[in-house]
This record gives C-alpha cells, sequence and structure tokens, in this order.
C-alpha cells in the first residue's frame, strides 16, 4: 500500500508539471498508442529501454487476427499527449524555459516556454537517445546528398565506414540554405528551428564530453538528403531496363522483344491493386516514335556502370503500410487507422519518438534522428499521419553522346558529351574520402558530372558511345523538406482539405496517410518531373537537351482522394492509383500485390478489428494465399510425376486453405506447416521455367537484376513480398486456362503456350522441389519443415542483439488511433 501511494504521488507530480499545452484541452484523441521496437533507447550500455518495446511487438504476432481491445492496450503503448504510461521522471537541462520528462517507456516529453526551447529540447534528447546513430550517419548522409555513382548510402549507413567530406561537398550541401531562405518567413521559422535544434544536440556534447565535432546545418541537411536518397525516391534504373530489352529483341526480335519487356514492366497493368480507385495519368505509354529513348547494345555496359545498376536496386526499400477505415465503416462512426513506416530492425534503431509542446508545437511521433526536430510521422492535436515509400518515378537516366571537342570521331574515353549543340566537357568531383573497414581499402570518391547529374559509367546504342547521368528531382532540395513537418507539428492542418497543400511542399516520394475525427485521405507526394515528347519511360533519356524535363506534376495532378465511397484506404507500397505508371525500376505493380492480403474487414470495424487483419496479413505467404490456386488448376488437368510430388502438391493446398501463415508457434525453430518449405522451394522454379523457356536465361538474369522472382522473408529485416514475379504467373495461367484477364500479356509464355508443355514444366519444378527436400529432410513430406531460426528478425548490424522477435511483415513504427473530436 505504500509503494501504491508513492506511485500515484509520483504521477500527480508529473502530471502537475506538464502545461496546459499538453493536456486534455488539446488532445482530442480517443484511443492513441503506438509502438517502435526495440525501445527509446539506442546507446552504449544498454538500458531496459533498449529493448522494452521489442516484446510488446513481438508478443502481437501469434494472435494474427485475434486481436482484442485488451491485446492493443498490452502490445502497444500510449501515444497521448503527456506521460500516459506510468509514471515520468524530470531530466535536468541547462535551459530555463525547457521541461523534459521522460515516462516508464523512456520516450521523451519535451514542454518549451517558447517554440526555441522545445526545438533545443528535441536536439537535446536526440543526441542523448541516438548519439551513436547520428555520428554513424554522418558521412553516408553527404554520399546520399550528392548522389555518389555505384555506392549505397543506406548500407554504408549501418556498417560503420567513415567518409573524409571535401570542402567541395560541404559547399554543395550547405548551398540549400539558400533554397530555404527563398521560400520567406516559413523558411526562416524552419532555418530558426534548425538553429535551435543544432544548439540542444551540442549542448549535450559539451556537458558528456563527447569529442565529435559540433552539429551543423550542413550535417542536417545531410541526414534530410538520406531520407529522400533512400526511401523517398523512384526509378533511376533505365540504363538496367534497357539492358532486359536489349535481351528480349535478341532473342525474340524487334517488336516481339519490345512487347515482352513491356509485359515483364507491368508500368500500367489495369489489374494492379491500387489505393485510390480514381484514375491519376502520369507517364503513359506512348504510342508515337521515341526517338528521345535510347537503348543499350547487349553487354556494352562497363563495369562502373553495372555496379551502379546493381547499387541503385539494391537501395529500394518498401516496406510500409497504413490501413485507414472511414467513418462508415466504422462501429463508432468515427475512422480508425492503423498505420506506420517499416524502416527496418536496428540497433540504434532508425526512428526515435518525441513528444513535442509550447512555442506552437503540439505533436508527437517519430523522426529520423539528425532531423527529429519534429515529428516526421505521427499526431498532432486532432488528426495523424504517416507515409508509405510510393516508388514514383522522380529520377531519370540522361544518356549522354560523347564527342571531342575537336570534331574528331567519338571515343568511349572522351570526357566531352553533346549539350545544345555543343561539345561539353564534364567536370570532375571529389567527394572526399571513403575509409576502408577490415578488408576494404580507403577509396576515393572522384566522378564525372554533366547538366544532368553525376556520371556512373558507359555503354553503346547502335555502336555509338553514351556515358550514363543520373538526374533526381529532389536533389539539392531537400531543405524544403522542414517546411510541411513545420506546418504539420504546428497544427496548421485545420481540415482534411489542408493536408495535400502542407504535404506538397515536400520534394520527397511518399503516399501521405491522413485521420481525423471525421475524415480520412490520402496524397502522393514528390517533385515528379513532367518528361518531353519523345521519351519512354524505362529507357535512358538522350541527353542532347532536346528531350530535358519540362517541369513538375501540379498538385491536382497527384494521386489524392478524400472519404473514399468504400470506406477503405489501405496502401502497402502499391499502386496509388489508376494510370499511375510505374517507376523505371519498380517491375511489381501487377496483378498481385501484397496489399490484397488485407481482408476480412466487417461492415462496421472496431478498431481491434483493423490491428487484426494487419496483423494475420504480417505472417501470411503472399504466392500461396494469391497464386497457389491458380497454378493448382493448371496441374489439377494432368496427373503428376510421382507420388511424392502429388502429395507435395496437396499438402500446399492444405497449407493455403488454413490461411498460409508463416507461423512458429511452438518456438521450435521450424514453421509450423509443411506447405512452406514446398513452396519456398518449388515457386522460384516454376516462375523461370514459366518465362525462360520463351525470354531466355539472358533475360532471366536481368530480371532477377530489376525484380527478384521471389522475396520469401529473412531476418535482415522482416519486409518481405515487396517484390515478386506472382503477377507474371498469376496473369499468364490464366490466360493459358481460358480465364478473362485484364491487360493480358502479349503472349502466353508458360509451356510456348501449349498447355500441356506448361503444365508439365510446373510439375517438374515441383517434383525438383520435392526432390531436394527428400534429400535435405527425409521422405515423408509431412515432417518436411521450413526454417523459423532464420527468418527471425534480427536487430542489425551495429551491436547485434542477442533478442529477436518471430518473423512480422508490418511497420517498424506503427500508430493505432482514433479521434473522439476536433477544434
Amino acid at each position: 500500500m505504500g509503494r501504491a501511494r508513492l506511485v500515484v504521488a509520483a504521477c500527480v507530480v508529473a502530471v502537475a508539471a506538464v502545461p496546459a499545452s499538453a493536456s486534455a484541452r488539446t488532445d482530442f484523441s480517443r484511443q492513441a498508442y503506438n509502438v517502435l521496437p526495440p525501445g527509446q533507447y539506442g546507446g552504449i550500455p544498454l538500458t531496459r529501454n533498449s529493448t522494452d518495446q521489442a516484446r510488446l511487438y513481438d508478443a502481437l504476432t501469434p494472435l494474427q487476427g485475434r486481436v482484442t481491445a485488451g491485446d492493443i492496450q498490452r502490445y502497444f503503448k500510449g501515444e497521448r499527449f503527456g506521460t500516459p504510461n506510468m509514471r515520468g521522471r524530470r531530466e535536468a537541462t541547462p535551459r530555463r524555459g525547457l521541461k523534459v520528462i521522460r515516462d516508464s517507456f523512456d520516450v521523451p516529453h519535451i514542454f518549451g516556454r517558447t517554440r526555441s526551447d522545445v526545438e533545443f529540447g528535441a536536439g537535446w534528447v536526440t543526441a542523448e537517445d541516438r548519439g551513436l546513430f547520428i555520428e554513424t550517419i554522418r558521412g553516408p548522409a553527404r554520399i546520399a546528398a550528392l548522389d555518389v555513382p555505384g555506392l549505397n548510402a543506406f548500407t554504408l549507413a549501418t556498417s560503420l565506414r567513415q567518409f573524409q567530406p571535401s570542402a567541395a561537398t560541404e559547399r554543395f550541401i550547405s548551398g540549400q540554405v539558400r533554397v530555404l531562405r527563398s521560400v520567406g518567413r516559413k523558411g526562416r521559422e524552419a532555418l530558426n528551428d534548425v538553429d535551435a535544434y543544432l544548439a540542444g544536440i551540442n549542448a549535450y556534447y559539451r556537458k558528456t564530453h563527447n569529442s565529435a565535432k559540433p552539429w551543423t546545418r550542413t550535417d542536417l541537411l545531410a541526414a534530410a538528403s538520406l531520407i529522400g536518397a533512400v526511401f523517398g525516391k523512384g526509378g533511376g534504373n533505365e540504363v538496367a531496363s534497357a539492358n532486359l530489352l536489349s535481351d528480349l529483341q535478341a532473342r525474340l526480335g524487334g517488336g516481339s522483344g519490345r512487347a515482352a519487356w513491356d509485359d515483364l514492366r507491368a508500368a500500367q497493368d489495369p489489374e494492379a491493386p491500387t489505393t485510390i480507385g480514381r484514375s491519376f495519368s502520369y507517364d503513359p505509354i506512348p504510342r508515337r516514335a521515341t526517338p528521345g529513348a535510347v537503348t543499350v547494345d547487349a553487354g556494352s555496359l562497363n563495369a562502373s556502370g553495372l555496379r551502379a545498376a546493381r547499387a541503385a536496386q539494391s537501395s529500394i526499400r518498401l516496406m510500409s503500410n497504413s490501413l485507414l477505415v472511414g467513418a462508415s465503416r466504422s462501429a463508432t462512426g468515427r475512422p480508425l487507422a492503423v498505420m506506420g513506416p517499416q524502416v527496418g530492425y536496428l540497433y540504434p534503431e532508425f526512428l526515435m519518438e518525441l513528444d513535442l509542446h509550447g512555442g506552437g508545437i503540439d505533436a508527437r511521433g517519430a523522426a529520423f534522428p539528425g532531423v527529429s526536430l519534429y515529428a516526421l510521422v505521427g499526431r498532432g492535436k486532432d488528426y495523424a499521419w504517416t507515409a508509405t515509400s510510393s516508388s514514383s518515378d522522380n529520377i531519370d537516366q540522361f544518356a549522354e553522346q560523347l564527342c571531342n571537342p575537336d570534331g574528331s570521331a567519338p571515343t568511349r574515353q572522351s570526357d566531352h558529351y553533346l549539350y545544345n549543340g555543343r561539345c561539353r566537357a564534364m567536370t570532375t568531383f571529389d567527394a572526399g574520402l571513403l575509409k576502408g573497414s577490415g578488408t576494404t581499402s580507403d577509396q576515393e570518391l572522384i566522378y564525372h558530372q554533366t547538366v544532368h547529374g553525376p556520371v556512373s559509367g558507359t555503354f553503346t546504342s547502335g555502336g555509338r558511345p553514351y556515358a550514363v547521368a543520373l538526374l533526381r528531382s529532389s536533389r539539392g532540395r531537400e531543405s524544403l523538406a522542414p517546411l510541411a513537418f513545420s506546418d504539420l507539428n504546428s497544427n496548421r492542418v485545420r481540415s482534411v482539405r489542408d493536408f495535400a497543400p502542407v504535404m506538397n511542399q515536400l520534394p520527397y516520394t511518399f503516399n501521405w496517410s491522413y485521420i481525423d475525427s471525421r475524415h480520412i485521405a490520402l496524397f502522393s507526394s514528390g517533385l515528379l518531373p513532367l518528361r518531353a515528347p519523345g521519351t519512354l519511360p524505362g529507357l535512358p533519356t538522350l541527353g542532347t537537351g532536346r528531350y530535358d524535363w519540362r517541369g513538375y506534376l501540379s498538385r491536382s495532378r497527384h494521386p489524392q482522394t478524400i472519404d473514399p465511397a468504400s470506406g477503405l484506404l489501405l496502401n502497402w507500397n502499391n499502386k496509388p492509383a489508376p494510370g499511375f505508371s510505374a517507376a523505371d525500376n519498380n517491375f511489381a505493380y501487377s496483378s498481385v500485390h501484397r496489399q490484397q492480403l488485407f481482408t476480412g474487414f466487417k461492415r462496421r470495424n472496431r478498431l481491434q478489428d483493423v490491428v487484426g487483419v494487419m496483423n494475420r496479413a504480417a505472417t501470411q505467404d503472399l504466392p500461396a494465399f494469391r497464386v497457389w490456386s491458380t497454378i493448382n488448376r493448371v496441374l489439377a488437368g494432368g496427373p503428376a510425376p510421382d507420388a511424392r510430388t502429388a502429395q507435395a502438391a496437396q499438402l500446399v493446398t492444405s497449407w493455403v486453405s488454413r490461411g498460409a501463415d508463416r507461423l512458429d508457434r511452438n518456438l521450435d525453430g521450424k514453421i509450423d506447416d509443411p506447405g512452406a518449405p514446398i513452396l519456398d522451394a518449388a515457386f522460384p522454379m516454376m516462375a523461370t521455367a514459366e518465362l525462360g523457356g520463351v525470354v531466355g536465361p539472358a533475360a532471366i538474369a536481368d530480371l532477377t537484376v530489376l525484380h527478384k522472382p521471389d522475396e520469401t522473408p529473412s531476418g535482415r529485416n522482416g519486409s518481405s513480398y515487396g517484390d515478386g514475379w506472382y503477377g507474371y504467373v498469376d496473369k499468364d495461367l490464366r490466360r493459358i486456362m481460358g480465364q478473362r484477364v485484364g491487360g493480358p500479356l502479349s503472349r502466353v509464355y508458360c509451356g510456348g503456350g501449349d498447355l500441356n508443355a506448361c503444365r508439365a514444366s510446373l510439375w517438374a519444378a515441383l517434383k525438383s522441389a520435392a526432390d531436394g527436400l527428400a534429400v535435405a529432410q527425409g521422405s515423408d513430406p509431412t515432417q518436411w519443415r521450413a526454417d523459423a531460426t532464420a527468418e527471425r528478425i534480427q536487430f542489425k548490424p551495429v551491436l547485434g542483439l542477442a533478442n529477436s522477435m518471430r518473423w512480422t511483415n508490418r511497420p517498424t513504427f506503427q500508430q493505432v488511433i482514433e479521434f473522439g473530436g476536433h477544434r
């Protein structure tokens, strides 16, 4: 009883310390929860708050769709303003107008007399909770800002390799301050916020005698670039796509090869699942000649160009989801949301949480350390928002026609290119020194640039030499990103119709979801280029000047909606709207997408129902759930090659009938159902056999670089099924079976169009998978199991925490929220 009184007294003291700006008068949430594994603290040595949220996150997974209201309270933490999570403790800071109160999960609740106090506090807690992280990203963030060819900035950010930037790099990034100043009052406000935030980081460094260099505006602008260049981009790998086209045309001929390439690109598949029903046209497939599109001679791309293509594709990260239920589909008559970004599972965590109040700011949510002056996803007084990567096409590769300034015949080694009728010398950019690590030696990052950007390699087209330059629309404009987040954190969104104009300030490509007590909405942001007539999205653009970009897409033409008639807004990095073309490096917008796993909504839903839909989908196998039934219909038309292969097919069918989940319920290290290892082994072979007989091994190899046959779970990051040849298999087999197909492929690929040959190839692939499993695991298919331990989510890579979590395909930071009123 004595301890209980002490706890109550502590809670009273903590609540009394919270200013009025964080009271119920400014918090209109009815239910507000979130989770961010492994935990808020990301330093050394570990504390209990380094891993406490991982336990909550992991405990929800085995419930699948059986989630109750009590489960939400158990496995998420409160996201109301102030300190809803048990008692709080006051933290000492050097700022008199600042209060920082830590709750039981160590989330910092920051209250300031002025806006500068609040931002100082945000910087202070960033240095305290993520000092290790922000020092780790300092160099790689600069590499991201520059678009240094052939390097994956996200991989570098988790590798601990150090980068020593040149003076030219610092000048390039710091020049973005002028861009922010150019927007007037809002730009000046954002700069003041930035300076106060940086003062907080540096004050904490001084207090703790941290020997790292003080943080500057340049550091923050570089960190903002890391978000845009990793998560907020799409496209920029046209040369690899052109390589695929060359292989297809070499095998099938010009017209048939181009038709096959269009099939695989799936840029405008009418069967692709979309979040919005209304059509928004962007980059339609041109019907006329495309003299501004450059093809690539087979095998002509040089080594540096190949490295850049692989690095560009490896940097794609498509992992977030949002489920919004409108008032018409809610049991309470108020909209519901379960939503959040997925940025991988790391220690220190890629995101951190903040609760900010004072000087006009009232917001709580997650932010990227280094730009954590605002909540980047989270909630305001009476609305919440989140982001999923949209991959909209904001990057192009330009083919620079090489020439010699003296007029002699062009050579591959020439560093001059043709632009606006004359030969120009490429410039040389020395970015700095990337330090070695282990067996990796130091690397001077020196590369050429043209008017279109950094040069990554060379190739030939029709025997003529070209260089590859990359142009990203958000490059050099990352400083504009704070404008939208300042408005969100300052609650300048007064109604649902304010949301799109606010998010349109952001140069990055994201799908932004919005909820308040009456409405749900979605707006797809990004500075999206308008391409010149005569170009073909998916192939390099001729860089002579004639086919340069013609401005940017207006706000009204971006995919957007408010309160759709369906009452649902569901996004899992799928196509935002019909007519909106897939970026050149995105081959996944076909008839099967993981967004289709969101099933089981009721006519009237409660918040726990929506969590259940998300949680069930998070453990389901996409090819099993959406493609196997089509495969099985083809197989059923003829006999299996042997009894074991027939039994393997039946086990997969039985697994699908039970929901096709990948759970390890008894934690014995094995996925419970034998159907999982069978389809894991068989599907890539089936998909390759289906396409390969027509397109050939060279095209299969090129396609695999751009678009993996199957993206099964692994402990790398938890996310799965964002990639896969699922739509190809689905559309092709439906057609060969005589079923209706919207936007059919140009030909039947399986078996060369012969149903019996197709069936035989699928049975052969399944037999090969079954034979391999029999050798590895014994002759009884009912005893085969997939390795659940290998799929467990590991917190990587900096420290490697001992604990791990069951595989689940859900956001890293996830909000569960319903508002009860509005200002």
